[in-house]
């Protein structure tokens, strides 16, 4: 799920603050309706069980084929010509980059009469998980017994081999060494790739989010955030028998369901000094960056019409991580919440501590990563700064960056044929620069790395010179030519000294990114490297203590979590597990941002007001499940999670059953949106539903 939002008023503040949360004991989760389970490790006994199914492996197979990932987001194939049911939140960034200030798709829609009216969306990709593979006795050998940067080359050329060997760089597969339990397994990923996805339907972006911050991490929910992808493939619709059957009859309250999508991360399994490292420093630097950012861009979007429609986008992205990271800082603040944490963690230390042959194996990873929490403190603004989030997010600095490394690597014969055709082909893609946005990120990232190194810092010396972050901005934002796609390709055979002449942004990234890539691999020997190590042997030691009876982190590949459709209590009211289409129109006032879509305003009085809207359920999910199929036991599709309710907002560390809900848009309304206020017949022939 990728958290959308956009402020979060005092009084949720309050509700997070007010709420512990409640972790359950590793080995017992599965009865709680908790996890982000594998396909290869699913509590098939533990579900059948609980909910009276009969569930087997053949159904999960099913299902994962069905199964789709997509820049970050998940989706489903929901008919057999490549047709991928997903979020409009999650098309937001194709519809704006199709769109123009003669054409607004966000605003308006993507609706169209035919497929060949589809449009391909810039850089999207569609994945299909095909294989999973244990690889995890090789993973573990290769660098045994190594330290800092070979142990780190090892590991890398490991995976070089594995993916080599698997895919043998066929373009149609993506296969991936996922890293599980912090290091505990891993497993070959061989994905299906798919590069060539278009935009079918998408509603106005008013009917997806009504609401607005207002409604946003709450309940009642009367979002449509609904919309269609194709997949292509030489030029004609994938053919795609495995899919998802459309079911347009709306949920019911108890009815099981589960989420199959690709949750992106979660940090359940850290120890309590990263937890308290990621609480002191690394979330407040990220929240007070986030927010003052945002003031910008709020402040260029009140400047006109079109610095409104091409600011929606990076507002959106920008205000969903805000939101989702001041949650979980919350969730770190709440003293029972720690706790909690440091019992868990006390007892699997003692665990160990009792078992003198688990003792000598596994040592003490946990005293290690608290020395390492120490040095990271020292190190984290120079690397957040100067390496991690270098550019602010600028989509001009990142060409720069990559044409400036990958020529000082030609220079150096390490270049490869296949990498550089890979560059070529991303950096060739057509996609929209707004210039005004990439000054303003670019200028305040300066702004920001000057305030947070001092003026003296070496490197804000050698970034400034003489100049302002705001004029250094203007100067090689405004006179780069990066923006045109076929000087970008024609960069990439340019050595270092003809670039450097070239154009003044790479002329200005390579001369500081040596200082850059230093940090970074400081960085990496200090901090990511050790912390791998160390955690390895706390995922050795839970193993050990628990055995396989837990779930791993999200980690962006494929899970299924499952639940039942159910609302909640807290602090005596009850919250209903449904609303109804009606609902918003009772809801709407005129005014932003519960101002009605308009196609919604003139289809009252035809579309069917008691029908499901939106609907919350127990399944566990967490930000990258956005666009996730909802599916019942018959492996049908009744909904498209889109949101969390405002307990949720910790999940990242932890589930509490009483009051995390996953929130989904029901196949029933996008059914009647379809019919009755954006006619889609040719949608509703392809997934076998009446027009």
């Amino acid at each position: 799920m990728k958290f959308r939002s956009l402020r979060l008023s005092m009084a949720l503040s309050a509700v997070i603050a007010a709420a512990p949360m409640m972790i359950a004991a590793p080995g017992v989760s599965a009865a709680r309706d908790e996890g982000m389970w594998t396909f290869d490790n699913f509590p098939l006994r533990t579900v059948n069980e609980k909910y009276d199914l009969n569930l087997d492996q053949a159904w999960l197979d099913r299902v994962r084929m069905a199964a789709v990932r997509i820049q970050g987001c998940s989706a489903s194939f929901v008919s057999p010509e490549g047709l991928i049911l997903t979020n409009h939140h999650c098309v937001v960034g194709c519809l704006q980059e199709l769109s123009s200030p003669e054409t607004d798709y966000v605003k308006n829609g993507f609706i169209v009469g035919s497929r060949e009216e589809e449009k391909k969306c810039p850089g999207q990709t569609a994945e299909v998980l095909t294989e999973i593979a244990d690889v995890t006795d090789r993973m573990l050998m290769a660098g045994m017994g190594m330290e800092g940067q070979a142990f780190a080359q090892a590991r890398q050329a490991e995976v070089a081999r594995i993916a080599q060997e698997n895919c043998a760089g066929d373009p149609k597969f993506n296969c991936q060494v996922v890293d599980f339990y912090r290091g505990g397994r891993f497993a070959l990923y061989k994905y299906r790739r798919y590069e060539d996805v278009r935009i079918a339907f998408a509603p106005e972006f008013q009917a997806a989010f009504f609401g607005g911050d207002p409604d946003n991490f709450n309940f009642p929910r009367y979002a449509l955030d609904a919309a269609f992808l194709r997949a292509y493939e030489d030029g004609r619709p994938v053919e795609t028998p495995n899919h998802l059957k459309w079911n347009a009859d709306a949920p019911r309250e108890g009815e099981p369901t589960f989420v199959v999508g690709n949750p992106g991360s979660t940090s359940r399994l850290l120890t309590v000094s990263q937890l308290e490292r990621l609480r002191d420093q690394q979330l407040p630097v990220t929240l007070i960056q986030a927010s003052e950012l945002r003031g910008r861009f709020l402040t260029y979007a009140a400047s006109g019409d079109e610095a409104r429609r091409v600011s929606v986008d990076p507002i959106f992205g920008l205000e969903n991580s805000f939101k989702a990271q001041y949650g979980q800082h919350q969730a770190l603040l709440d003293p029972s919440f720690m706790n909690t944490k440091r019992q868990e963690e006390a007892r699997l230390r003692a665990a160990v501590d009792a078992d003198p042959a688990l003792k000598q194996r596994i040592g003490d990873p946990w005293s290690e990563l608290e020395a390492i929490q120490s040095v990271a403190r020292d190190l984290y603004l120079p690397y957040r700064q100067l390496a991690a989030s270098a550019g602010g997010g600028s989509q001009l600095f990142a060409y720069a960056r990559a044409i400036g490394r990958a020529s000082a690597q030609n220079a150096a014969g390490q270049l490869t044929s296949e990498r550089k055709a890979q560059l070529e082909a991303a950096l060739g893609e057509e996609t929209p620069i707004y210039v005004d946005m990439e000054e303003i990120r670019l200028g305040y990232w300066l702004s920001k790395t000057r305030e947070y190194l001092t003026v003296d810092h070496p490197q804000v010396k050698a970034l400034l010179g003489k100049e302002s972050p705001e004029g250094l901005a203007d100067r090689v934002i405004g006179g780069t030519r990066l923006g045109d796609p076929a000087f970008r390709v024609a960069a990439l055979s340019m050595t270092p000294e003809e670039l450097a002449a070239a154009d003044p942004l790479i002329a200005w990234v390579m001369a500081n990114d040596a200082a850059a890539q230093a940090v970074a691999g400081e960085w990496n020997q200090k901090v990511t490297i050790p912390t791998a190590q160390a955690a390895e042997r706390v995922a050795q030691a839970r193993f050990a203590v628990y055995g396989s009876d837990i779930y791993p982190d999200a980690t962006f590949t494929l899970r299924i979590s499952y639940g039942e459709v159910k609302g909640w209590t807290y602090r005596g009211v009850e919250v209903p597990a449904f609303t109804r289409i009606g609902g918003l129109y009772e809801r709407h006032t005129g005014a932003e941002p519960f101002n009605a879509a308009a196609g919604f305003l003139a289809a009252e009085g035809r579309i069917n007001k008691d029908l499901v809207f939106d609907f919350s359920s127990t399944n566990d999910i967490i930000g990258g499940n956005s666009g996730s199929p909802v599916i019942n036991a018959r492996g049908e599709v009744i909904g498209a999670a889109f949101d969390g309710n405002i307990h949720s907002l910790g999940g990242a560390f932890g589930y509490d059953a009483a009051l995390n809900r996953t929130v989904s848009v029901s196949t029933a309304a996008i059914t009647e949106s379809l019919r009755v206020v954006y006619p889609q017949p040719r949608l509703l022939r392809e997934l076998g539903v009446r027009g």
